[in-house]
């Protein structure tokens, strides 16, 4: 249990630095195109794990050379073909989620878009039942909870689809899809090595349409430097490793859920450091979305989990 609560905290910390990355991306939107911002921060992510993964060689380097007998090079190729495969195919999501997200954000408001691309707590599950997995009944009640305090938390205006609002439900759908790949990939191979992987992928599919469509030059660039590094170390670099880090031992549906504190923590750094002030609606959204993350934890069932205990199960 201690250790599920620490990989919780982790991807909670997650959900924190991606909520307070929307200021970033807001104000990096005002020297950059959205695939030229989604590029450099892309690449600024993979290039900010290098020096990690080569931290983690070194520590595991007395361990590898003793297994290293016990590993055929057979094994060796076909984890390397599983990490390659899940890099590629998690990039190729990741980009096509973050440019609709970033496309989306120029057409329409911030609480539209927290709102709609926090439905992905809701389509996860729906995916999940395809794949053959099963969700208790307090986590769809959770989900339930959730979806009325995005919309509470979010949402400020009549609710219409225009075309920003469908650029980010497509975001919403596809992001689902790249939660359900880490899941299926995240057991398989090292975190960070895949992590690292999907955002160089990310950063050459996203300078395609930019060096097409946007003609970026150095000295925006170099103005947009504070919300690029905030996006690409912490939101990318830190913050996706930590959700390909702890997908690993949660359900995926749960995941989605604690990650949905993104958009409870972008009101809330706004009110930190914007001195916007939260309405009586936006607090009560707060107050569902956590008593969703709550009981989306609670054991479905008192005798199975002290059955899985003692091993009965």
């Amino acid at each position: 249990m201690n250790g599920k609560l620490k990989y919780n905290f982790l991807l909670m910390l997650a959900a924190l630095i991606w909520g307070s990355a929307f200021v970033a991306q807001s104000v990096g939107m005002d020297y950059l195109g959205p695939f030229t911002f989604n590029s450099v921060r892309s690449f600024m992510g993979s290039l900010v794990l290098l020096p990690v993964i080569w931290f983690m060689d070194r520590q595991k380097k007395d361990k590898t050379e003793a297994a290293e007998g016990k590993n055929t090079i057979e094994e060796k190729l076909q984890e390397k073909k599983t990490l390659i495969t899940g890099g590629l195919c998690c990039g190729v999501i990741l980009t096509v989620s973050t440019s609709l997200q970033q496309i989306g954000l120029i057409y329409t408001t911030a609480g539209k878009a927290g709102f709609i691309t926090a439905l992905y707590i809701l389509i996860v599950p729906l995916l999940g039942l395809f794949l053959g997995k099963k969700v208790g009944g307090k986590t769809w009640i959770g989900v339930a909870l959730a979806v009325i305090g995005m919309y509470l938390l979010c949402i400020k205006e009549g609710f219409s689809i225009s075309y920003g609002d469908f650029m980010v439900l497509l975001c919403a759908l596809v992001f689902s899809l790249h939660i359900l790949t880490v899941d299926y990939f995240s057991p398989k191979v090292d975190g960070v090595r895949l992590s690292c992987i999907q955002f160089f992928v990310c950063g050459c599919l996203c300078a395609i349409p930019m060096l097409l469509f946007e003609h970026p030059e150095i000295k925006y660039i170099f103005q947009a430097w504070l919300p690029l590094v905030y996006a690409g170390v912490l939101s990318s670099g830190v913050a996706y490793t930590l959700q390909i880090i702890t997908q690993k031992h949660l359900n995926p549906t749960v995941a989605s859920l604690l990650m949905s504190l993104e958009s409870v923590f972008a009101v809330l750094t706004g009110w930190l450091i914007l001195n916007e002030r939260l309405s009586p609606k936006e607090l009560l959204g707060c107050v569902l979305v956590f008593a969703a993350i709550i009981l989306a934890q609670l054991p479905e069932n008192r005798k199975r989990e002290m059955g899985l205990k003692q091993g009965k199960v």
